[in-house]
């Protein structure tokens, strides 16, 4: 049983210290708010504060409260870490010296001062609870009356400081999005809208989409350990979630205005008066070695106390105490906020739940802003250019289609965008409280369904159109507008699989709509992903549909990731009951297998730039094939009657017979030739036949009328006479337009 227990004591440890964890906090342990844990107590605590310093060991503690009635209590002590019960305590301030306290007074009172830690209590604090990252600790203070029954109960979290949700991991995964889409760039302009040509995986919409997936990941309604749910908060900005207070201050002023309540849901109030709570329950032995130094908070209670009643204080301590008037304890007073689901994951990064939807739709509203000013710039550079000289073939192109080119760059935003924005539609309109918003999302949402469904229509017709004059749908990778237009839907796939865009829009919609729509409802919504994401992979397995083998093997191994961490998060659900021991592990390993494929896409996207740096450009070296097949195609098909037949081309080089060298035609005189080497002379014969035998036959003179009716049919009968042995040929003569006496040919 003891091996046991140190098994599942040191194997968290260890997946924690190889995490890349930045110290964002001093060595202290604190609370952090409070919440009641019981209703209708007699005994009402008003602020809860403790917190300890490792390099100064003093501990430093602030209560107050009132009572209704005058009552002896007892105060039971439970401390917790990572939802286990760690450690119990029952103090009795009669017992400790505190008589201001014994009995409780029916007013208001509080205790606060600050006490020293001596080492030998403060050395069995592990060294890891001041660093380990999100540490889940939890102190609940019971009040019990003289008779055993409760009359009070009091709760606070305690943390170190450190956390996973750190912003220079949101600026690497940015980094890696923000390359992806520069060499998904680069590629477009090195293929020059070259029909046909994909992009090397992983492209910026397989970066976006993994990085959407981590986020959504954290947005379920079970209980996560706080380390996955911090680690998951730092892809947030793939989903449009960008934190900034000045626009979430404007957004509730529009919320007000058109019926939003925010009282205890605007941005004021979660960063200035709440601390979040989370429903994670996760466990971990670490804390278990800080008994101690709760012990010693109270046997050194004496030393250092003051204690206020109704104003009165009372110092508590080496048996001094002296009265005078002071202001009561004014130390944190937020309260606990319990969140979970989609409320959780957006007020974490200080977004009020109501303001989600407005939020991502202001931050698409300003990088659409800035692809339209990016585009029209490039427009204005390509028309200056032009005037003053002349600009390169491929983008003469561009700036003819700068229009289409924005529609396109708007219509990918879109699709990249299309699961998490029907998520946030369908969660503004079962949570949001602006009718305004609320208008604004389904708008939007049937704008964005509409444009897609307009492409896929325009696609399913083309395909069909060409299906039915060629017999397959490959002209939309072979026809240029057809690809300029629609590629940006099916480029990557191959030609016998354009049509799988579809249901890859068709699970971004799904998605959505699980997690939105069965929000706080943890077991329906790990099951709807689950049963999305088998059948997108099963899809992926079936067709392996993208014509890159290096895309086909990336896509399905981020898809099997993404059911691996489905399966993974249904040990989070609460109905299950599994333990939280097994919680927090499965949480680590989580972390470490996301960070790992996250790693991995980032080596590719620099294998990529390695390998276009160092070898020809494929859809260069595509074209010059395609070049040279067309060539090849066009001098077989030659026949006697084509116009480009060799007959009517320049003449060939003539090759000299004592040589082996090639030299250029002869050039003639006129009748036989046009001094330009067209035609070859006929070389004279040694042995003419005389004049009137049956093998000679009279030429016109280059006067002869052409349409001379005795000189054709003389001419065509004697040359239906002659004897082909007859005539000397000479070795080096080409081929030549039989004579008809139509004077000299042209």
């Amino acid at each position: 049983m003891r091996s046991s227990a140190g098994v599942r004591t040191l194997l968290p440890l260890a997946l924690l210290s190889i995490l890349p964890v930045g110290v964002l906090g001093g060595n202290i342990l604190s609370t952090s708010g409070f919440s009641s844990c019981m209703n209708n107590a007699t005994v009402q605590v008003k602020n809860l504060n403790v917190s300890y310093d490792k390099t100064s060991r003093i501990l430093t503690f602030d209560v107050a409260g009132t009572s209704d009635i005058v009552q002896n209590v007892t105060a039971n002590l439970i401390v917790s870490a990572y939802g286990k019960q760690i450690y119990t305590k029952e103090v009795n301030p009669c017992d400790t010296g505190m008589a201001e306290m014994c009995p409780v007074p029916a007013a208001s009172f509080a205790s606060q001062g600050s006490q020293t830690i001596p080492e030998e209590y403060a050395s069995q604090i592990p060294a890891i609870a001041f660093s380990i990252p999100d540490l889940d600790g939890m102190v609940k203070m019971e009040l019990k009356g003289a008779n055993g029954e409760d009359v009070a109960c009091v709760q606070s979290t305690v943390g170190n400081g450190h956390t996973l949700n750190i912003p220079a991991v949101s600026y690497a995964a940015l980094g890696i999005a923000a390359v992806a889409l520069l060499f998904s760039g680069l590629a477009g302009l090195a293929a020059g809208g070259h029909p046909g040509a994909s992009t090397p995986s992983p492209t910026f919409g397989e970066v976006i989409g993994w990085f959407q997936g981590l986020a959504m990941n954290g947005m379920l309604s079970v209980q996560y350990p706080q380390v996955y749910q911090s680690f998951t908060s730092n892809f947030a900005f793939s989903t449009g979630l960008v934190p900034w207070g000045q626009l979430q201050s404007s957004i509730d002023g529009f919320r007000a205005k058109t019926g939003g309540n925010l009282s205890d849901d605007s941005y004021q109030y979660l960063s200035n008066n709440a601390t979040l709570v989370y429903n994670d329950g996760t466990t971990n032995s670490s804390s278990r070695m800080m008994r101690r130094a709760f012990d010693t908070a109270f046997l050194w209670a004496r030393d250092g106390t003051s204690v206020t009643v109704n104003g009165t204080s009372a110092n508590i301590g080496n048996g001094a105490g002296s009265s005078t008037n002071t202001t009561s304890s004014s130390g944190n007073s937020k309260m606990n906020h319990y969140v979970s689901g989609i409320q959780a994951y957006s007020e974490q990064l200080t977004i009020p739940q109501a303001n989600t939807f407005m939020t991502v739709l202001l931050v698409w509203a300003i990088i659409c802003g800035v692809i339209i000013v990016f585009i029209l710039l490039i427009k204005v550079i390509l028309e200056a250019w032009s005037m003053f000289g002349k600009i390169p073939k491929s983008m003469e192109s561009w700036r003819e289609r700068y229009w289409w080119r924005l529609a396109k760059a708007l219509t990918n935003l879109v699709l990249l965008l299309y699961g998490t924005w029907t998520l946030y539609c369908i969660y503004q309109f079962t949570n949001g409280d602006s009718w305004a918003a609320k208008t604004l999302a389904g708008v939007t949402l049937g704008l964005f369904t509409a444009v897609l469904a307009f492409f896929t229509w325009r696609i399913w017709i083309k395909a069909h159109s060409y299906k039915e004059l060629d017999g397959d749908a490959g002209k939309l990778y072979e026809d240029k507008e057809t690809w300029l237009k629609y590629s940006l839907f099916y480029e990557n796939y191959k030609k016998g699989y354009w049509w799988l865009f579809v249901p890859a829009i068709l699970y971004m919609f799904a998605k959505g709509c699980v997690i939105a729509g069965a929000n706080g409802h943890g077991l329906v919504q790990t099951a709807g992903q689950l049963i999305v994401e088998a059948l997108m992979l099963g899809l992926l397995l079936w067709t392996r549909p993208f014509q890159r083998k290096s895309g086909v093997w990336i896509n399905i191994f981020i898809q099997v990731v993404r059911v691996i961490s489905v399966v993974c998060i249904l040990i989070f659900v609460e109905e299950l009951g599994i333990s939280q021991t097994t919680k927090t592990v499965t949480g680590l390993v989580l972390i470490v297998v996301q960070c790992v494929l996250t790693a991995g896409l980032a080596i590719l996207l620099a294998v990529n730039a390695l390998i276009n740096c160092i070898r020809e450009n494929p859809h260069r070296r595509a074209r010059k094939a395609q070049e040279k097949m067309k060539l090849e195609r066009d001098l077989d098909d030659l026949t006697p009657l084509d116009a480009r037949n060799s007959l009517l081309m320049e003449p060939m080089a003539q090759r000299n017979s004592e040589s082996t060298a090639y030299q250029g035609a002869v050039v003639t005189p006129p009748p036989f030739g046009d001094r330009k080497g067209r035609y070859d002379p006929v070389p004279p014969r040694d042995h003419s036949p005389a004049v009137g035998s049956e093998y000679s036959f009279s030429r016109p003179s280059r006067f002869a009328r052409e349409d001379d009716a005795d000189y054709l049919v003389s001419g065509a009968a004697s040359m239906g006479r002659r004897d082909e042995r007859s005539i000397s040929r000479s070795p080096d003569r080409q081929p030549t337009l039989p004579h008809l006496g139509f004077g000299r040919a042209m």
